[in-house]
């Protein structure tokens, strides 16, 4: 980490908190986490909001997890891509077909109603500002409601943010998301090298 943070030990009030029910879930507190302490009441809030974000989630958490790993290689992110390329291993089925879908998403497998998801996630990261209305269309056609639509721009837009902030701040995985195999750890590491 690059900034200086509030560490579990130091943490007091709301922060010690989060900090205590993320130890609860996860057995520690990750750097996307404890980033948000160089100003302590941001952490708060960003909790908040995340967890609004994906308690309301109209899609699968597969599907969040897909979206977040074609945006966090399109922003690149590696921190993004080692943790849910790790996550999508279960909901994939192996890691050949995380792969798969790293190299491209088009031609690896996925439902015609995810290859148009992702490629919409995609360009929402890449350059939203040339998403038109004929790109919500062929979601729709593939069966998209539109707060559905809304979730994956929203997803896909929140791993950019968060993704660039995480780089910025120096926050970097933790040593469970580091695959031992060196080829899928090579292909997840789309950004900043760990």
């Amino acid at each position: 980490m690059f900034l200086q943070t509030i560490g579990e030990e130091e943490a007091t009030g709301k922060v010690a908190e989060i900090y205590s029910k993320l130890k609860a879930q996860n057995g520690f507190v990750m750097e996307a986490y404890s980033c948000f302490t160089a100003r302590p009441d941001l952490l708060p809030i960003y909790i908040d909001f995340i967890e609004k974000v994906r308690g309301g989630f109209s899609l699968s958490p597969r599907d969040w997890r897909l979206i977040t790993l074609v945006a966090a290689k399109e922003v690149p992110s590696t921190y993004c891509s080692y943790v849910y390329g790790k996550q999508l291993i279960d909901d994939l089925g192996s890691k050949e077909k995380v792969l798969a879908v790293q190299r491209d998403f088009r031609s690896a497998g996925l439902s015609p109603r995810d290859v148009e998801m992702l490629a919409y996630a995609e360009k929402v990261a890449r350059k939203a500002s040339e998403i038109t209305e004929a790109d919500i269309d062929r979601l729709r056609q593939a069966g998209f409601s539109d707060q559905q639509i809304c979730d994956i721009a929203l997803c896909a837009a929140f791993r950019c943010f968060v993704a660039r902030f995480f780089d910025a701040t120096g926050a970097g995985p933790e040593a469970m998301f580091f695959d031992s195999d060196e080829n899928f750890r090579a292909a997840m590491t789309v950004g900043r090298r760990y």
